[in-house]
């Protein structure tokens, strides 16, 4: 019997690598057309080649924010109406607060922030005559308490949280779902340039972590699968921690 149900189809902003790549992967075992935008062309044709014909690779700087709406209209009219957008892609800075730059601030800031605002913008633009739709954010344990040498991360990721909450309250009566997904300290390549050289950190890390191990990008995908799901239609501007309980840790 043939299966003539429409695909669906999602973004995932830095689905190339980490976290990113592994909401990537579940969805594409779950039917979910899903195109990954990032920088990095080799990351991106390498998760196509592993993925297959489910994955769409579109390298793109998503700090040129001019360029932004001009893309999710040729990418809406190539593939259809987008049913999910995630935006994962970040970027870190691990420094002393007094020797972070503006510009090492504001950069921070533009990819983190700015970049998902003016992404968000674009396709609820769309999503909004389709009466459907859902968004979710990425933030992190940097915007439950304080974590010292990586402030602008902190500051963007707390906005993140706050943008999640204002959206949320503005869009869902439009049946635009949009929710939050707080990962805990997460075994990749960015947390990895973070904890791996820095003992003390690591072991405070684990140390306050009920569960004592570092999570894994898996743990994040499935809460990104289940939040993008019918599953959970009746929820809309939630924070979820996914963090073997480290945000509640003593």
């Amino acid at each position: 019997m043939t299966n003539n149900k429409p695909l669906k189809t999602a973004i995932v902003t830095g689905g190339g690598s980490g976290i990113g790549l592994a909401i990537t992967e579940l969805f594409i075992q779950n039917g979910i057309r899903t195109i990954i935008i990032g920088r990095d062309v080799k990351k991106l044709q390498a998760t196509k080649e592993k993925l297959g014909e489910l994955c769409i690779p579109i390298a793109f700087n998503l700090t040129e924010f001019e360029k932004i709406s001009e893309l999710t209209d040729s990418l809406i009219m190539e593939y259809g109406p987008i049913h999910t957008l995630v935006n994962n892609a970040g970027i870190n800075l691990k420094k002393d607060f007094i020797l972070v730059t503006h510009q090492e601030f504001e950069n921070i800031l533009s990819t983190n922030v700015t970049a998902v605002f003016a992404l968000s913008k674009a396709v609820v633009k769309h999503m909004r005559s389709e009466k459907n739709g859902n968004i979710i954010n990425i933030s992190s344990m940097a915007s439950q308490y304080g974590i010292p040498k990586v402030i602008a991360y902190t500051a963007s990721k707390a906005a993140i949280e706050g943008m999640t909450k204002a959206m949320a309250v503005e869009l869902s009566p439009m049946g635009i779902r949009v929710n939050c997904i707080a990962p805990g300290f997460i075994a990749t390549e960015m947390s990895a340039k973070a904890l791996n050289d820095d003992k003390e950190r690591m072991q405070k890390v684990l140390s306050r972590t009920p569960l004592g191990v570092l999570g894994k990008p898996e743990d994040i995908a499935a809460a990104a699968l289940f939040l993008s799901s019918d599953a959970a239609k009746f929820i809309t501007g939630t924070i979820l921690p996914v963090d073997g309980g480290n945000s509640i840790g003593f």
